[in-house]
C-alpha cells in the first residue's frame, strides 16, 4: 500500500510544482520567480542550521540529566526533512518546510507521524517522548575487563 501513495507523491509533487512555478512566473515574472526559489532555499538551509544545532545542544542536555532524548531525536529526523524539502525548487515543498520548522507544527508532525504507526517501537520505548527514561527489565549491569 505504501508503494503507489509514494509513486503517486513523485509523480503528483513535480507536476503541482510545475504548474505553480509556471503560474507565479506568469504572474511576476521568470527571474523573479527565479529569485524567490533560490531566496527560500538559501533562507530555509539557514534556519535549518540554526535550529539543528539548537536541537543538538537540547539533545546534549537531555542526556546529560539522564533522559532520553527521543523527542530531540525526532525534530532533528523532522529538520533534515524540512531541508530537502526546502532545497527542492518549489512553493509547495517550501510551504511544507517552512512548516516544519515551526516547533509546535513539527511536533505535531511528529505526533501525527507515531499515531499512524509508521514506525514500530517497543513497548514502554514511547513514554521517551514524554522526556522520562523507560527501562528495559532484561537488562543487566556489570562491569568487564579485558584479560590478554
Amino acid at each position: 500500500m505504501t508503494f503507489p501513495i509514494l509513486l503517486a507523491a513523485f509523480i503528483l509533487v513535480p507536476v503541482i510544482e510545475i504548474t505553480l512555478l509556471i503560474k507565479v512566473s506568469g504572474a511576476i515574472g521568470g527571474l523573479t520567480t527565479i529569485a524567490v526559489v533560490i531566496f527560500t532555499a538559501v533562507l530555509g538551509a539557514y534556519l535549518v542550521k540554526q535550529q539543528g544545532f539548537a536541537t543538538l545542544r537540547s539533545v546534549q542536555d537531555e542526556m546529560n540529566a539522564g533522559r532520553v532524548p527521543a523527542m530531540q531525536m525526532a525534530e532533528g529526523i523532522a529538520l533534515l526533512l524540512a531541508g530537502a524539502v526546502l532545497l527542492t525548487p518549489g512553493f509547495m515543498t517550501d510551504v511544507v518546510g517552512f512548516a516544519l520548522l515551526t516547533p509546535p507544527l513539527r511536533r505535531l508532525f511528529i505526533n501525527w507521524v507515531l499515531s499512524k504507526g509508521v514506525f514500530n517501537m517497543p513497548a514502554g520505548s514511547a513514554a521517551g517522548f514524554h522526556g522520562t527514561q523507560s527501562r528495559d527489565s532484561s537488562a543487566i549491569e556489570g562491569e568487564y575487563s579485558e584479560r590478554e
